[in-house]
């Protein structure tokens, strides 16, 4: 198999004739481990400056929190931007600027006087940031792999895990020796290292290997145009016989103020293009609305709406549980710890089993997330310890297996495909902005009310098993109930596409019509 095409500089896309599986692909694994880790790491890591900034600006818990809300419901709300800006201008120049703006964001928030500064800094600026520099690198690793693909996108999303599990204790240890705001301009310098990041993000081209058809050597010129004189005196005899000799001036090359006989492109005689050379890149839609016309991505766009907002409530409200039944702090502590670890394994073990042949992922997906919405509804039956660690290592593992394989299952042909995964997953996680600035909210309100905290666990409950209907809709959508849609479709592509007919026939019948037409014109 030849898997590179063409050889071209470091800069130009990287051509192969198949999806690589591999290749410079683990070069985009190794960015995206450190892009997942300095963004969503970063934001689950934040909660440890929330006290220093509470006494700093004299501030409630509530209005605290919003800087994160924000910054959450920005990444997700621009992730259509994301993918008009990834089309328009790459993947790699899109990241290296969110990476810019992450970093001046976290720097110039280690300067604010007020809370309001927090809001525009990091909840504005670093949260479109963030949403420039996550979604574009997910989508171009799912570009270069395709048997891997959900191993690979599983295990390089770890970076979230590691950083939580990792930065809460050094970032905490830093504070200690120079203050909250220096180590918050330290993380801003170190978020800088996205740019890097994205520098090695280079697009890709599937290119189909074609047979060319060697051109036959060409005659003499002489010999054209005596065959063009032969031609006029017997044309009245070619039309009879259906055989035209087209060996006029106007295919000699060198005269390009010819016209052709026909709108038809004559593939072979086409020159060669040197090896050297960078192929044309395809046009490609800057956002491709016409997913929304897709039934099973509809689906699957509600499943991420109500799923998500089980995925961030619970990491917020564990400890002030386990706090409520009468947990100390360091033990409560290490609950989070051990939801995060699990994590990791959850992650890469729905990697490993989704990578198996054949398997149909979206019902794996669809298991994971019932299981998931069972670990939500058992937190508020635990009453010590042991069974809240018990809950957090089962819904951290569960958590792992749904948040690492979502976005990447838009790739799937269950869903939309990896031809139209850049604007579906543009679309899919803007509707989920609108949970993920709901939830936590919703999620408070709920505890307000009732002064039990676990009301909340069952409002992210409750959302995971509305999800979880959708989800299990997805593929009779795609099988079953536009299966008439797509069977038209395939009709008016099949008739589109015109047979290989021999070169004498396809000449036979242009200069039978010309000459007709000459004729009639001549008898009027």
């Amino acid at each position: 198999m030849t898997v590179k095409a063409v050889k071209m500089p470091c800069t130009a896309p990287n051509v192969y004739t198949k999806v690589p599986d591999g290749g410079w692909g683990w070069t985009i694994a190794f960015a995206f481990f450190f892009v997942e880790a300095l963004t969503y790491g970063i934001i689950k890591s934040f909660g440890v400056f929330f006290n220093d900034l509470m006494e700093s600006f004299d501030e409630t818990n509530s209005r605290i929190s919003w800087i994160i809300s924000i910054c959450v419901f920005v990444q997700t709300f621009t992730a259509p931007l994301s993918t008009v800006l990834s089309n328009r201008f790459g993947h790699r120049f899109v990241v290296m600027a969110g990476g810019v703006l992450i970093s001046t964001g976290m720097v110039i928030a280690s300067f604010a006087r007020t809370v309001v500064d927090m809001y525009v800094t990091i909840g504005v600026i670093s949260g479109l940031g963030y949403c420039l520099s996550f979604l574009p690198t997910v989508t171009i690793l799912s570009q270069y792999f395709d048997k891997r693909r959900s191993l690979v996108t599983a295990v390089a999303s770890t970076g979230e895990c590691f950083a939580v599990f990792s930065f809460a204790p050094a970032i905490t240890a830093l504070k200690e020796q120079i203050g909250w705001r220096y180590s918050l301009l330290s993380v801003g310098v170190l978020q800088l290292s996205i740019v890097v990041c994205g520098s090695l993000l280079r697009p890709i081209i599937i290119k189909e290997q074609e047979e060319v058809k060697v051109q036959p050597p060409e005659e003499p010129t002489e010999t054209k145009y005596m065959l063009e004189n032969e031609q006029t005196r017997t044309s009245i005899e070619s039309i009879d016989s259906g055989v035209e000799i087209t060996t006029s001036p106007s295919n000699v090359p060198g005269n390009t103020k010819a016209e052709p006989k026909s709108d038809e492109p004559k593939e072979h005689v086409q020159i060669l293009v040197e090896n050297n050379s960078t192929p044309p890149e395809p046009k490609t839609k800057l956002l491709d609305f016409s997913v929304m016309r897709d039934y099973s991505f509809i689906c699957y766009a509600f499943f991420g709406l109500f799923a998500t907002l089980g995925f961030f409530a619970p990491s917020l409200y564990i400890i002030p549980l386990s706090l409520s039944l009468g947990i100390s702090k360091d033990h409560s502590a290490y609950i989070l710890s051990a939801m995060a670890i699990a994590e990791v394994f959850g992650r890469i073990s729905a990697g490993w089993v989704l990578n198996k042949k054949p398997i149909r992922k979206i019902y794996i997906e669809l298991i994971c997330v019932v299981l998931l919405s069972v670990a939500l509804f058992a937190f508020p039956f635990a009453s010590e310890f042991w069974g809240l660690m018990t809950c957090s290592i089962f819904f951290g593992f569960m958590l792992g297996t749904v948040a690492g394989t979502h976005i990447p299952l838009l790739a799937e042909d269950d869903v939309v495909g990896i031809a139209k995964m850049s604007s579906a997953a543009g679309v899919y996680v803007f509707i989920q902005s609108l949970a993920g600035l709901a939830g936590p909210p919703l999620a408070g309100v709920l505890v307000d009310t009732t002064q039990n905290y676990s009301s909340a666990f069952y409002s992210c409950a409750a959302g995971m098993v509305l999800g979880a209907v959708f989800l299990s809709l997805v593929r009779p959508c795609k099988a079953g109930l536009c299966h008439h849609h797509q069977q038209q479709r395939t009709e008016e592509s099949a008739a589109e596409v015109v047979p290989d007919l021999p070169d004498d026939f396809i000449e036979m019948d242009i200069g039978k019509a010309e000459n007709s037409g000459k004729g009639c014109d001549g008898v009027a």
